[in-house]
């Protein structure tokens, strides 16, 4: 048993606690390897800003649990190089599907787990939360829980269609399991294609589709039932479309693909949504960086001279994220 406490990291409760009153989000970046930690860190150091690393269990998969322990520890050390004397850095089980992974992740020193159980029958998804809740507390694990299923793909996880939350559950939800924090549904998507064309309208300027908006009646009644619960967005990426088109003018076949509004996800930081997830808008400055160092530079290489540029990408994503939408800079 490895306490989070011991590598440096926090959990989410006092972090919560202070954006909902504050009135911005904190970031939850997703992370499959070192160029995207390191500029999560850089980020979060450069805007004062509290941070949560999110792994899916495919990029727990991918990086290794033993290593992922040591790199959320080494985030820590490397924030205090970097300037930071107190980081508030959390590690986070993002889409946790099983008690199992849970329990395993908070066994190898995660602070905060998800489980998701929004596909399961109502009943379900409260045992289930409720057993993760139970043993992650003996720990001061926060826990976060999910009602009303995203559309979209994601690594494991995927829906054919949305299901919005239904605020009379939300309250039952909460108290029967004890959950620290609950993502909700009011629209969001998992992935880079989070709306067909068929939901969007077109802009008449500039030809690109505009996505449907965000079910803020949905949160405000949420918000009326739950006032001052902490409550999650998932699939909260932009899609930039600046990097659509670099990765599409440099040999990349993205056709259609939608994000969220940032004013839309400005709208929300404001409001009881005190955590918004954001894994594809890295992804994508990510390739965009890389298709287009080795298309300027075919004959290159070496993975530094094209991973160096994508971190520098991300890096910039993340501050742009931090200060411009989520508004959790200069919180440290």
């Amino acid at each position: 048993m490895i306490s989070y406490k011991t590598l440096g990291l926090v959990n989410t409760r006092e972090m919560f606690e202070k954006a909902v009153k504050g009135g911005y989000a904190i970031p939850a970046f997703n992370f499959n390897n070192m160029e995207q930690l390191q500029a999560i860190v850089m980020a979060s150091v450069e805007t004062k800003s509290p941070v949560i690393l999110q792994v899916s269990k495919g990029a727990r998969d991918y990086a290794n649990q033993t290593l992922l322990r040591y790199m959320a520890e080494g985030a820590v050390e490397y924030a205090k190089e970097l300037g930071c004397e107190k980081p508030e850095i959390v590690l986070h089980l993002d889409h946790g599907d099983s008690f199992e992974t849970c329990k395993s992740c908070i066994d190898m020193g995660f602070s905060s787990v998800m489980i998701d159980g929004s596909h399961l029958p109502y009943e379900e998804n409260v045992a289930l939360t409720k057993k993760v809740v139970e043993y992650a507390h003996q720990f001061d694990v926060t826990v976060e829980g999910e009602l009303g299923v995203l559309a979209g793909v994601e690594d494991e996880v995927s829906a054919a269609e949305s299901h919005y939350t239904k605020p009379e559950e939300v309250v039952d939800f909460v108290t029967k399991t004890g959950c620290d924090s609950l993502a909700i549904s009011i629209g969001t998507s998992h992935g880079a294609y989070k709306f067909t064309p068929e939901q969007c309208t077109v802009d008449p300027e500039t030809g690109r589709l505009l996505p449907p908006p965000l079910a803020f009646d949905v949160l405000a009644a949420i918000e009326e039932q739950l006032p001052g619960f902490p409550i999650v967005l998932h699939g909260s990426s932009s899609v930039p479309q600046e990097d659509v088109d670099t990765i599409n003018q440099n040999g990349g076949k993205l056709v259609a693909a939608v994000g969220i509004p940032e004013e839309q996800l400005r709208k929300a930081s404001k409001s009881a949504v005190c955590k918004i997830n954001i894994d594809s808008d890295s992804r994508l400055a990510m390739t965009a960086a890389v298709r287009k160092t080795l298309a300027e530079k075919p004959g290159e290489f070496d993975p530094r001279k094209y991973l160096g540029p994508a971190r520098e990408s991300m890096k910039k994503l993340y501050m742009h994220k931090i200060i411009n939408v989520l508004g959790s800079n200069d919180k440290l």
